[in-house]
């Protein structure tokens, strides 16, 4: 059969699909995976996009794919924005450049930090500050991940900040 008609069939079948009013289901999916294309649905209020396995982190400039450590921190003058891969290297960050950014210590600074149960296209975020920590295998190996409330072992963030700090790196 050749191209022609293969192609003059699936128009056909396409017709009668529409006709017995079956065409919206076909673009069902196509609407749902279009949905699912949305970054911006999977940031909190104030963020930049995190494009996830191409933005790099701003301490250790590792690739940042896994969503469940990814951070950012953004303010000052010029709303900048940092990104992070792993908790410990935004802690390491925040002690090495309060004095090249003394807006760090602004309260209109705003951070974020990725909840552990984080999936693609659900990412949950929490300010670093009032999140709790659970000893996890994380990117870089500081191996701390952030929950919304206390769990049994759980540090909260001073807790987990004087840990990463005290083990170096």
């Amino acid at each position: 059969m050749c191209q022609h008609h293969r192609r003059e069939l699936r128009r056909n079948a396409l017709r009668q699909l529409g006709s017995l009013g079956l065409a919206p289901f076909l673009l069902s999916p196509l609407a749902l995976a279009l949905t699912g294309c949305n970054k911006e649905a999977d940031l909190a209020e104030g963020m930049a996009p995190i494009k996830f396995d191409r933005d790099t982190c701003t301490r250790c400039s590792m690739v940042i794919s896994d969503r469940r450590f990814a951070g950012q921190i953004r303010g000052g003058p010029k709303d900048t924005v940092f990104k992070f891969d792993d908790v410990g290297c935004l802690i390491f960050w925040l002690r090495d450049k309060a004095e090249a950014y003394p807006w760090l210590a602004d309260a209109s600074t705003r951070m974020w930090i990725a909840d552990l149960s984080s999936k693609p296209g659900a990412t949950i975020w929490h300010d670093p500050r009032l999140a709790h920590y659970l000893n996890k295998l994380s990117p870089m190996g500081y191996n701390y991940a952030a929950v919304a409330a206390p769990q049994a072992g759980s540090l909260d963030f001073a807790g987990m900040r004087d840990r990463v700090l005290a083990k170096g790196k």
